[in-house]
This record gives structure tokens, C-alpha cells and sequence, in this order.
């Protein structure tokens, strides 16, 4: 392939970068972040069907869905004449794996050479990918990218279980946007007031706290899946809001599960294949840290009462390992099956299992290990929810009518 456009330090003063909208709670917060240092980015909050038809013409129908929705919605922005392509700059989240996440940025940068070739596409990554760019994450910027994780899980957590719940529609949108506000003002002046998270933490559960709830009994329904589909609106039909118009509670597991997910995989390939290298240390140094973390989360949590904490997550690898080995480490691997197993455990028997077309390891380790769940679980009440460009909504909402009716006759 032809030399592709670079970012250089000059088009950090000029240009717009543009993110896709994955998780809309955390990348508000990440987006701050990296406007701390200079950094200008855009959060793009399009979702119309050209979306899904720009992606269609961008893309092989046979690559994987959340590549065609990711290249659909830049090159539908792109079209929209809101900027200007000289200034303007794409962003694009690689993990190191084998799997998408990784490689189709090089599906973005084809259909940015066709296009606009002036347009630079981001690799956010910490794997040391590309060492070309301009565009940098330095030691304390991935420090403060993980207490946004941290407090995005926590909003997220807070915020599904309010507006399930509320009495005053609303009052659970206007908590979020509060907290976002304030969250987002101190990652974005460079404060170090995101280091005070007993005392955040603690302010959070308590101003969610004060939301007035039904008592009403409601089936609470576990989301898991291929990361993109499992949390962006765009690519799952806004999955939580229709359950929530089903008379539900969506129960989403936290983005710190698959940012922990990611790190003990490598340490996982060392004991594997007695391979011990220097990422697998740093990995392994990581690991603990994220974990030491959450537990403080956890525990915080616990202590309020109110709202349910993330799952343990050395307690999901040892659920793990009763059904798959933690070396499954493509796509989400092992990860969905130990999610499902954890969220029939702490009462959430209804579960979705979102899967995106194309995504050959997410079918494999979900769709063939849901059998083994129910096996275990004999309550557990999994259907899996195919989401590509050929799928109507209808048909995916008609299914997830027939789960939810299932679950009120359990």
C-alpha cells in the first residue's frame, strides 16, 4: 500500500480529531484528557442510516460490522461539511491483538487514500504499534485514561440503574451530565483531583443516591459481547434504551473488565508458552495496579449499598477456567463466557449476547459456550442478538420480546 498520510506536530495546533462513539460516558472523559494536552477531538454523535450505507460503499461487505459502522460514520461525517478536510484527523483504538481492534485501521487509512488522502488516521494504542506519529500518550496521560475508566464504569453502573428506575424522568440523565461536567473539567485543566477517588467515588454514589426510584420488581437483563456492538449505541440499536422501554434494567459489565482482559493476556502467553518477555512484566506490573484499583471501587460500593459493583475480576478468570482456558485470547475469548457465568451468579439470569457479523472468534466463544452456561445454569436465559448492515431492528427487537417473555414465566 502507498504511503499514507502522517500527523505530524504541526497539525496538533490545527487540526480536529475525530473519534468514534463507542462508549459515549468514557470518551467524553478520555476525550478531556488529551485536550489537557493540546489536543483537539470531537466525540461524532452521527447515526443515521447513510452511516450504515457509507460503510456499505467503504468497506467489504464480508469485513466484520463495527468496522463497516466506524469507517461508515467517519466517511459520513467527512461528507457532512462540517470540516474541513485539510484540518482534520481520524483516531482509530488498536490493542495488539489479532483481531480487528488491531488491524482494521488499515481499512480506515484505504478508504482515507481513495477519499481524502490528506486526512492522518490515529493509532491509540499502548503497544508501541506505530512510532511514526506525532500523536503521543505519555506515562502520566495513560494514568489519567484509567481513572477515566474507572469513573465511566461507575456513571455507567449508576446511570442504568436510576433511569430504569426514576420516578421523575430524567433525573438520572441530569446526575450524568453533572458528573460528566465536573469529571471532565478536571481531566481537562489538569488537576489532580482525579487522584481523590475515595471522595469522588463516594460524592458520585451519593448524588445518584438521591434519585427517587420505583419499588416496582423489573427483569434485569446482562449485555455481553463483542466490545464495539456490546456498548455502542450506533451499532446495537441503542440496546439499553429499549430495554429500559421494555420495563427492564440493562446490566452492562464495566470497560475496566476488558482493559484487565487485555493486560493479563499477556502475562497468560508467557506462563503459556514459557515465554517471559518485557511486555509480559510491564503487563503483569499493569495488572496489578487495574486490579488493586477496582477492588477500591468495589469496595466503596459495597459499602454504600445502593448500587451493585463490577464483577471481581480474578473471580471471573476463576469462573473462566471452568469452561475455557484463559489462552483463548482472540476477540474477547474467554472473557464472554466467565461474564455470562458472573451475571447468572449474582442474579441476572436474562443475558444478551450482542454479535456483530464477521467477528468469527466472538460467534465461536459466546454462541459455543452459551450451551455450556445453561448447562451450569439452568436458569440462565441467553439469546444471541446478530447485529450487521442486513439485520432489521424489528427482527432483533422481536427476539429480545420473546427472551424477556421467557424470563417472566421462569
Amino acid at each position: 500500500m502507498s504511503e499514507y498520510a502522517k500527523f505530524t506536530e504541526d497539525m496538533i495546533k490545527t487540526h480536529t480529531i475525530l473519534v468514534p462513539n463507542m462508549l459515549p460516558i468514557h470518551f467524553r472523559l478520555i476525550i478531556k484528557i488529551f485536550e489537557s494536552a493540546g489536543y483537539k477531538m470531537e466525540l461524532l454523535q452521527n447515526e443515521s442510516r447513510s452511516v450504515v450505507d457509507e460503510g456499505l460503499k467503504n468497506v467489504h461487505n464480508d469485513a466484520c460490522y463495527p468496522a463497516l459502522l466506524v469507517i461508515g460514520q467517519f466517511m459520513d461525517a467527512l461528507k457532512s461539511g462540517k470540516y474541513d478536510p485539510d484540518k482534520t484527523a481520524l483516531i482509530m483504538s488498536q490493542t495488539g491483538g489479532g483481531c480487528r481492534a488491531s488491524n482494521y485501521i488499515h481499512l480506515i487509512r484505504k478508504c482515507m487514500q481513495k477519499n481524502y488522502p490528506q486526512i492522518p488516521v490515529l493509532s491509540l494504542n499502548f503497544s508501541g504499534l506505530e512510532k511514526d506519529s506525532a500523536f503521543k500518550i505519555t506515562a502520566p496521560m495513560f494514568l489519567k485514561m484509567l481513572y477515566a475508566v474507572l469513573y465511566g464504569d461507575l456513571l455507567m453502573i449508576c446511570y442504568n440503574k436510576c433511569r430504569a428506575y426514576e420516578l421523575v424522568k430524567g433525573s438520572a440523565l441530569k446526575k450524568l451530565n453533572k458528573w460528566q461536567k465536573i469529571l471532565g473539567n478536571i481531566f481537562r485543566t489538569g488537576s489532580s483531583d482525579y487522584l481523590h477517588t475515595k471522595a469522588l467515588y463516594s460524592q458520585i454514589l451519593e448524588d445518584f443516591g438521591k434519585i427517587e426510584l420505583s419499588s416496582a420488581k423489573k427483569i434485569k437483563v446482562g449485555i455481553v459481547g463483542e466490545i464495539y456492538v456490546k456498548y455502542s449505541p450506533l451499532a446495537n440499536n441503542h440496546l439499553e434504551d429499549f430495554l429500559i422501554s421494555e420495563n427492564c434494567e440493562p446490566v452492562v459489565p464495566t470497560l475496566l473488565e476488558f482493559v484487565m482482559y487485555c493486560a493479563c493476556g499477556n502475562m497468560t502467553d508467557g506462563r503459556l508458552y514459557d515465554h517471559v518477555t518485557k511486555s509480559s512484566v510491564i503487563n503483569g506490573i499493569g495488572y496489578k495496579l487495574i486490579y488493586s484499583k477496582q477492588k477500591e471501587l468495589i469496595s466503596i460500593m459495597k459499602k454504600h449499598g445502593k448500587f451493585d459493583p463490577p464483577h471481581d475480576f480474578e473471580h471471573l478468570r476463576h469462573l473462566a477456567d471452568k469452561y475455557i482456558n484463559q489462552g483463548v485470547v482472540m476477540g474477547e475469548g474467554w472473557l464472554i463466557p466467565a461474564e455470562m457465568a458472573s451475571l447468572v451468579e449474582s442474579g441476572v439470569e436474562n443475558i444478551i449476547s450482542a454479535q456483530p457479523f464477521g467477528c468469527l472468534p466472538n460467534h465461536i466463544v459466546a454462541k459455543g459456550m452459551a450451551r455450556k452456561i445453561k448447562s451450569a445454569y439452568p436458569n440462565a436465559n441467553i439469546v444471541a442478538i446478530d447485529y450487521d448492515a442486513g439485520a432489521t431492528r424489528v427482527n432483533q427487537e422481536n427476539r429480545i420480546k420473546l427472551m424477556i417473555a421467557n424470563a417472566r414465566g421462569v
